[in-house]
C-alpha cells in the first residue's frame, strides 16, 4: 500500500501542540526566540535583528509549505499558550515511502523539557501510524553536537555523513550527518519515548 503525502493538520499532545505555521504566530516567536545566538548558531541565516527579519525567515518557511514541499508546523507550548518553536515535514515521497523530519529550532528556554520529545513523537506517530511512512529521516550539520544527540535520543540510527553537502551562512561547507528510524523499529521507539514523558 503506498503511503499518503503529509498536509496541513493539528496535532496535539499533553505538553504541545503543533499547528501550520502562519503570520500569526510572529509575535510569540519573536518573544520567545528571538534574536538568541545559540538558538541561530546552525541555522542558515544570519540571527534576526528585529521581528521584521524574523518574519521574512518565518515567510521563506510559509512559502514552502504553499508551493507543497514541506509541511511547517509552530510548536505551541500548552503550559503557556505561545509558540516556542517550528518543526516540520521535507522531502517526502508516497510511492518510496519516506519522510524527512527538519528546519526545526526552538526557544532555548524549552531546550532537554517535554517540548521537542513530545513535538518528535506526534510527527512520528503521524508519519508512521497515519501516513504509513516506512522511513523517518533527519540531518543536521555534523559538527551540530546537541541536534546529533536530540535525534539519537529519539532512538533513530545513524547513517553516516555526506561529506560537503551544503554551504553554510559563513561561506564554509557543511557535512551533514543522516539519521533515520524504520517502520519496523518505530513499535519500540514509541514505547520508549512514551515512558520517558511519562516519566516527566
Amino acid at each position: 500500500m503506498t503511503a499518503k503525502l503529509p498536509v496541513p493538520v493539528t496535532l496535539t499532545g499533553r505538553h504541545v501542540r503543533l499547528e501550520p505555521l502562519g503570520r500569526s504566530h510572529l509575535p510569540d516567536l519573536w518573544a520567545t526566540v528571538g534574536p538568541d545566538p545559540e538558538v541561530w548558531r546552525w541555522i542558515p541565516n544570519l540571527p534576526p535583528a528585529t521581528e521584521e527579519e524574523l518574519g521574512a525567515i518565518l515567510d521563506v518557511r510559509i512559502a514552502e509549505a504553499a508551493a507543497g514541499n514541506a509541511v511547517k508546523f509552530a510548536v505551541i507550548d500548552l503550559a503557556s499558550g505561545r509558540a516556542v518553536g517550528v518543526t516540520g515535514y521535507y522531502a517526502f515521497n508516497a510511492t518510496d515511502e519516506y519522510v524527512e523530519i527538519g528546519g526545526t529550532w526552538y526557544a532555548r528556554s524549552v531546550w532537554r523539557t517535554a517540548v521537542n520529545t513530545e513535538a518528535k513523537l506526534l510527527l512520528l506517530v503521524h508519519a508512521f501510524e497515519d501516513l504509513g511512512m516506512g522511513r523517518v529521516f533527519w540531518k543536521t550539520d555534523a559538527l551540530n553536537d546537541r541536534s546529533r544527540n536530540a535525534i539519537q535520543r529519539l532512538g533513530a540510527q545513524y547513517e553516516g555523513i555526506h561529506r560537503r553537502e551544503k554551504l553554510r551562512a559563513n561561506g564554509v561547507w557543511r557535512d551533514t550527518a543522516y539519521f533515520s528510524m524504520l517502520a519496523d523499529e518505530w513499535p519500540a521507539a514509541r514505547e520508549r519515548l512514551t515512558a520517558r514523558l511519562a516519566a516527566g
